[in-house]
């Protein structure tokens, strides 16, 4: 094929545009399907939740600053600390790593978007919808109260009568849900979207972070939904899963629950260390070290996790031989990890470090996360386990592990991609105030509370009596949240500031390896008008692997010049990706969001006990399902004959799907 008959006109760059474009008005707004709409949704929806986390937990510290105080109530403050945790684990960190993954690994590996738009698209109003539910239970009177893992038998109709707990089972279960379904889009998307060439050993660290945290999620969530239906059916009709007195066993809870548990802390640390495996190379210069070790330890990382549960659990009078298991478990993670943490502190020790504000976050997560690595091998001493079990210094452990492994690369992420989402850059000065004093601010919070645990300060603590010498720890720990809070307002504010008004910087301002800079800031409608052809692990960086539409194919050309309104993208195969077919993908659609409000009317029927409402959803669900499934505007408008074109998958073993 001569290099003429493949080269793009501009006409198919306008018919691509207004094909992969959203239908205009409310009703093109809420029915769009696009994985770079999406997952802008997911990360501006869950940086709220966290600004709201956040707040929840300034009122906590201002409670604890001084003896005896009395700004919230003792009922108020369980449940701000419920909610804060439930807000921070559930609302946050997952949504917010979904949303990078669904905006940003299209883009690294070369697809023009998910592979499943419709169910991505059910899967933020999903999670849109169970923390809706959550947060509606503030106008009731009834907001969770029962701790971030609702430990039976406190959470019992019992001990728990109200409203507050079925709150958060049906909203948390919910959220839940849509992380499935993120994480199953997610690993279709890896394994059948990659661009051609892009074998398995050439993909993005970005992207196995993501794939082995999408598989530990489709092992580790289940689980929870399960033991939250079971604990909502105790609730409502008197079951006795884990009531001791009726033949239940109250421990059931914790180990259905720690098995999401446990695991859940690398599921929120593999995608931060994933980002980093973007950032560090880019701000180096360099291609990060020990490339398959890491890999390697992301894969050892996801299986051994699964063996910690019972960590959380020394206390409870598990046999001593299986707490040595569990306790040799723990050390061995810190293998993998400390094997990645290497890699990273060797790519800055021997690269040529730019220190920008995405560059001091990453390094701030190897300070941050190195020491609560280091009190976690604390933690898994069985003796020093049970001394230090509910006392502050676990709150400090945790959250130098969770803020440290995800917050810090959250926002190293989020300053690293601003200018692709937009074209612009925040302004460099109030991104190093924010970095300072969420660096200074973290630790001044934090490290104090080690030594309250020592001191025996116990966690959810309401107030306390002074003379205990725990004040002027407590002090020092308040004033340090409010730093922290402060950084993370300014970042706020900088990024809001920006995206009208920041200094445009180009489309590559970090002149980084993988594809997503290839491309326009912010990206096209359609992604990529040409599919690249991948060659190297560092596609930027090798010149072979940069698009070249005159050694393009006719099905390159085919997928340029689609019907009008017809999206297609290519699939490949799973270890080499070779191409193997052109799909026909949905566009707009509203069924996400009816199946969704269809889901919502269902819970809440059984939440208030008004059963006639919950046959409705179910009747609603049915319908919207069906509605989902008719074929529609699914159907091929190329010619048949098309299939049969010289150089289309078709002729190598593939074809239209």
């Amino acid at each position: 094929m001569s290099a003429e008959t493949t080269v793009l006109h501009e006409a198919d760059y306008a018919v691509l545009d207004r094909t992969w474009d959203r239908k205009p008005g409310l009703r093109g707004w809420l029915g769009q399907c696009n994985h770079k709409t999406v997952g802008l949704r997911f990360i501006v929806t869950s940086l709220f939740m966290f600004l709201l986390a956040g707040a929840l937990a300034l009122v906590m510290r201002m409670q604890l600053a001084v003896p005896e105080a009395n700004v919230t109530t003792p009922e108020v403050f369980n449940q701000l600390f419920t909610m804060h945790g439930t807000l921070m684990m559930f609302m946050f960190v997952v949504p917010m790593f979904e949303g990078l993954a669904i905006y940003f690994l299209p883009l690294q590996l070369g697809a023009r978007d998910m592979p499943l738009p419709r169910i991505n698209a059910f899967g933020y109003w999903a999670y849109v919808g169970g923390a809706g539910l959550l947060l509606t239970s503030i106008f009731f009177g009834a907001v969770p109260d029962g701790g971030w893992y609702a430990y039976v038998p406190l959470t019992t109709a019992e001990y728990s009568p109200g409203l507050n707990l079925d709150f958060w089972l049906l909203g948390v279960t919910f959220v839940e849900i849509s992380a499935i379904v993120a994480s199953i889009e997610i690993i279709v998307l890896i394994f059948r979207s990659r661009a051609p060439g892009m074998t398995l050993a050439r993909m993005p660290i970005f992207a196995w972070a993501n794939l082995v945290t999408s598989g530990m999620i489709l092992a580790a969530f289940p689980p929870l939904v399960a033991a939250s239906l079971l604990l909502e059916v105790e609730r409502k009709l008197g079951t006795a899963f884990f009531d001791a007195a009726r033949g239940g066993d109250p421990l059931l809870w914790q180990h259905l629950f720690w098995w999401f548990g446990h695991p859940e802390v690398y599921i929120q640390l593999l995608p931060g260390l994933g980002i980093l495996a973007a950032v560090i190379p880019a701000m180096t210069r360099r291609r990060l070290p020990l490339r398959w070790l890491v890999v390697g330890s992301f894969i050892a990382i996801g299986i051994v996790s699964f063996a910690l549960w019972v960590h959380h659990m020394y206390a409870t009078g598990i046999p001593t031989q299986a707490l040595q298991f569990f306790g040799a478990a723990s050390f061995m993670i810190t293998i993998p990890t400390a094997v990645i943490i290497f890699a990273y502190v060797g790519a800055v020790w021997t690269g040529h470090v730019r220190w920008t504000v995405p560059m001091l976050f990453a390094v701030a997560f190897l300070v941050v996360f190195i020491l609560g690595g280091i009190t976690g091998v604390m933690v898994a001493v069985v003796a020093f386990n049970w001394q230090i079990h509910d006392t502050y210094f676990v709150v400090a452990h945790f959250h130098y592990v969770l803020f440290g492994g995800s917050v810090f690369p959250i926002f190293a992420g989020l300053y690293y991609w601003f200018p692709k989402l937009t074209g612009r850059q925040p302004n460099r000065a109030a991104g190093l105030w924010a970095f300072w004093l969420m660096f200074i601010g973290f630790n001044v919070t934090f490290m104090p509370q080690h030594i309250l645990g020592f001191l025996g300060m116990t966690r959810r603590l309401w107030t306390y009596e002074a003379g205990l010498g725990w004040t002027i720890w407590n002090v020092i720990s308040s004033a340090g949240s409010g730093l922290l809070g402060l950084g993370v307002l300014i970042s706020v504010v900088a990024f809001a500031v920006a995206w009208r008004r920041g200094e445009p910087c180009g489309d590559d301002p970090w002149q980084a390896s993988s594809l997503e800079w290839s491309l326009p800031s912010p990206p096209p409608n359609e992604n990529f008008a040409h599919l690249p052809v991948v060659t190297d692990q560092e596609p930027r960086w090798d010149a072979g692997s940069r698009p070249h539409p005159h050694e393009t194919t006719a099905w390159y050309q085919e997928l340029a010049s689609p019907p009008e309104g017809q999206r297609e993208a290519v699939l490949t195969t799973v270890a080499d990706a070779r191409p193997q077919a052109i799909v026909v993908l949905p566009g707009h659609s509203l069924w996400p969001l009816w199946l969704t409000l269809a889901i919502l009317v269902g819970l809440v029927g059984v939440l208030f006990d008004l059963y006639v409402v919950a046959i409705v959803g179910l009747v609603g669900i049915f319908v919207t399902l069906v509605g989902w499934l008719l074929p529609d505007s699914l159907v091929d408008a190329r010619p048949a004959a098309d299939d049969d074109a010289p150089g289309d998958p078709a002729a190598t073993g593939g074809g239209r799907r």
